[in-house]
């Protein structure tokens, strides 16, 4: 059987279709296991309609490559602070030296 991702509202017509026509012929008609009926109906008994809501969203192409490319963007950004303050704190050094030197 090929695996479909319901909505929460289509959870919640295929529960209450069940009510009315009975749960044996409405997962047969939806084509739907047992056991996730059961589910579904134990997760909105429980907790109402936005329990039924799935919790995996699938994260677009384009915005994964957009995360990478800030994160090389920030890691870049850190290695030229990094060398900055070293250079920074040598020239502090370097001056110091001068001032007591002389």
């Amino acid at each position: 059987m090929k695996r479909r991702h319901w909505t929460a509202d289509e959870k919640l017509k295929i529960l209450l279709e069940a009510e009315k026509e009975g749960i044996t012929a409405t997962i047969r008609k939806h084509g739907i296991y047992s056991n996730t009926f059961y589910q579904w109906k134990e997760k909105y008994d429980t907790c109402g309609k936005d329990a039924l809501a799935s919790k995996h969203y699938k994260i677009d192409p384009e915005v994964k490559r957009l995360q990478r490319e800030n994160q090389q963007l920030k890691e870049m950004l850190a290695e030229r602070e990094l060398a900055l303050r070293i250079k920074e704190e040598l020239l502090k050094k370097s001056t110091a030296r001068k001032g007591t030197g002389s």
